[in-house]
């Protein structure tokens, strides 16, 4: 089983993830942020991993580096989890509809971070959540996975559906990406012979 816990704690929050990629989508999230709950719980499920969050921070100042280390953790997570990478899919690519709001999302865990995303939100809150926040949360997880990610949302005029569109994508594209492919015999999926720059 591929797995991996992360304890991160810094003067500004305190969080602990456990991830299982070869699970299924259960685990308990409780970050202080019930919007980024919901949406993590949308990687869990989607993703087909198991995961547990744990997070306290400074949440009386904003959510900021509450969802921004989260983001963080969850890429040492996934970086540890995945290993040498031998014999994954590597690529994983999503759309994913809600009602009116169309998201793609295109994953590369090629050991290169690079985040290209592009969201127009309809609006700047989704309830007390600053929409802003979750770009901030897929540059931490990019940045400490090693990964590459593309984030489209082709359409949508519902913020939440938009965000929630991105995340159920996310979570597809990373089941798909991290499968083990069994014809692939452990090989590594690059002709560089490495995952890792």
């Amino acid at each position: 089983m591929r797995k991996a816990e992360i304890v991160r704690n810094t003067s500004e929050t305190q969080i602990t993830v456990q991830l299982n990629l070869d699970g299924t989508g259960q685990g308990e999230i409780n970050t202080g942020v019930p919007f980024l709950d919901h949406m993590l719980d949308q990687i869990k499920r989607h993703g087909l991993v198991d995961l547990s969050i744990q997070a306290k921070g400074d949440t009386h100042i904003d959510d900021h580096h509450t969802v921004e280390d989260i983001g963080i953790a969850l890429g040492q997570a996934l970086k540890e989890a995945l290993g040498n990478k031998a014999g994954i899919v590597r690529y994983g690519h999503a759309y994913v509809p809600l009602d009116e709001s169309l998201s793609r999302v295109v994953i590369d865990l090629s050991g290169r971070a690079g985040l290209f995303y592009r969201v127009d939100f309809s609006r700047a809150m989704i309830g007390q959540f600053d929409v802003d926040l979750i770009e901030e949360f897929f540059h931490g997880l990019v940045n400490h996975a090693m990964m590459t990610i593309h984030i489209d949302n082709l359409s949508g005029s519902n913020a939440h559906h938009q965000a929630e569109s991105v995340f159920k994508a996310f979570g597809r594209a990373l089941r798909m990406a991290v499968s083990n492919d069994p014809r692939m015999n452990g090989m590594m999926p690059s002709t560089k012979g490495t995952l890792t720059a």
